[in-house]
């Protein structure tokens, strides 16, 4: 009688933590599977001390039938290889599949890359003391975090990066004065949700900042990112590096990382071209901008203002805004193909701006907060309350 209760019991445990796991980690099953926030926040948090209870449940089950004779054959080798599948997947997807590169990431020069990357490739660069460094979409999309220990000009700068979203943000990976451990563990509402390991607090990527559950909580300090092609950065940085992500030597993770990266490419293929986001766990609908529309935006304060190239180009390449009280000019250059934000505390409006920053108002400092190129109906997820294209008017500068 009492083999058989823990017989059963263990069942209900192992079962119940991994569909948990199965539905909340496994990433790709939010395509037919519905999973709520909290819900896969607390598997983030607690991910280790689930597994944990779902292996003593499996482990209980395995020495009451073995051991004890408790439960029939048909169903123990019915829900071991279920088990199995709910377990692996999710560990194997997230753990290995979607192993990062935060500390381990390699640069190449142009001679290496001329073969690897077609000149027009969209490249994603953040730079530092003269020292640039261009990652493309197309790398970046499998690990999700580039990095490594020699820094970026003296600073500790990584890249994050989401397919989902098209986004990809500096940041330095530090709360607080404590180093951040990132993983890659889910995605919500289109946007990556990092963890950090030394802490167990989920990270939303628009954001860099703990899920908490509280306001006003500390985040990761973001560096100025921006968009452009491969061809422009070679001109823009004759001495700048590109990150790349070559097959494993290792055999089996060269073949684990070639099916995630079919499974990849052709779901990201699909955001960039369907009207309708892949994973369907938006909260909400904005219809100001059609859904795929690559948008420009920054947010400081309580205030977030996105951009259009297409506004842009009709306003003579250059717009100057004020957000969260910050005077910012916006700028299209078509000689690098990048499209930028720069603080202006001159207090007189931009009417001239290059690549580099250099003005008719002197030489500004890029805004760390833009976030470039992302997909609109990501943006107004996260920002419900910006503006569109907003332009410094005279009643501003009076």
């Amino acid at each position: 009688m009492l083999e058989n209760l823990i017989f059963y019991l263990g069942l209900i445990v192992a079962l119940g933590v991994g569909l948990l796991y199965f539905r909340d980690l496994g990433d790709v099953t939010q395509m037919f599977l519905s999973v709520k926030r909290k819900n896969m926040m607390r598997f983030i948090r607690y991910e280790y001390q689930l597994l944990a209870a779902g292996f003593t449940g499996m482990l209980l089950m395995a020495i009451a039938h073995f051991g004890f004779e408790a439960g029939p054959d048909w169903l123990f080798w019915t829900a071991f290889p279920i088990l199995l599948i709910l377990y692996v997947f999710p560990w194997v997807w997230v753990h290995l599949g979607l192993r990062n590169q935060q500390k381990s990431a390699r640069y190449y020069s142009f001679d290496e890359t001329q073969a690897v990357l077609a000149p027009g490739a969209p490249v994603v660069v953040v730079e530092n003391n003269g020292v640039a460094r261009a990652h493309p979409d197309s790398h970046l999309m499998h690990p999700h975090l580039a990095g490594n220990v020699e820094g970026l000009g003296g600073e500790n700068v990584i890249m994050t990066y989401c397919a989902l979203a098209n986004l990809g943000l500096g940041y330095i990976p530090r709360i607080e004065g404590q180093a951040c451990a990132l993983e890659v563990l889910a995605q919500y509402g289109n946007n990556l949700i990092l963890r950090d390991n030394n802490t167990n607090a989920p990270i939303q990527q628009i954001y860099g900042r703990p899920e908490t559950g509280q306001t006003g909580e500390p985040a990761m300090q973001p560096w100025p990112t921006f968009r452009m092609t491969f061809r422009s950065f070679q001109k823009a940085y004759p001495d700048g590096s590109v990150f790349l992500n070559l097959p494993s030597s290792n055999p089996l993770l060269r073949l684990l990382d070639l099916a995630t990266g079919v499974m990849f490419g052709a779901g990201i293929a699909r955001q960039h071209t369907e009207a309708r986001p892949i994973m369907e766990n938006m909260t909400r609908h904005d219809d100001r901008l059609p859904t795929k529309t690559y948008v420009w935006g920054v947010d400081i304060g309580d205030d977030a203002v996105c951009f259009t190239q297409d506004f842009l180009v009709e306003q003579g390449n250059l717009v100057n805004a004020r957000i969260g009280g910050r005077d910012i000019v916006f700028a299209w250059d078509p000689v690098f193909e990048s499209l930028g934000a720069w603080y202006n505390d001159s207090g007189v409006p931009v009417g001239r701006i290059d690549f580099y920053g250099n003005s008719d108002q002197g030489n500004l400092l890029r805004v760390e907060r833009l976030k470039a190129g992302l997909f609109w109906h990501v943006w107004s997820e996260f920002y419900p309350h910006t503006d569109i294209n907003r332009v410094l008017t005279d009643t501003d500068t009076a």
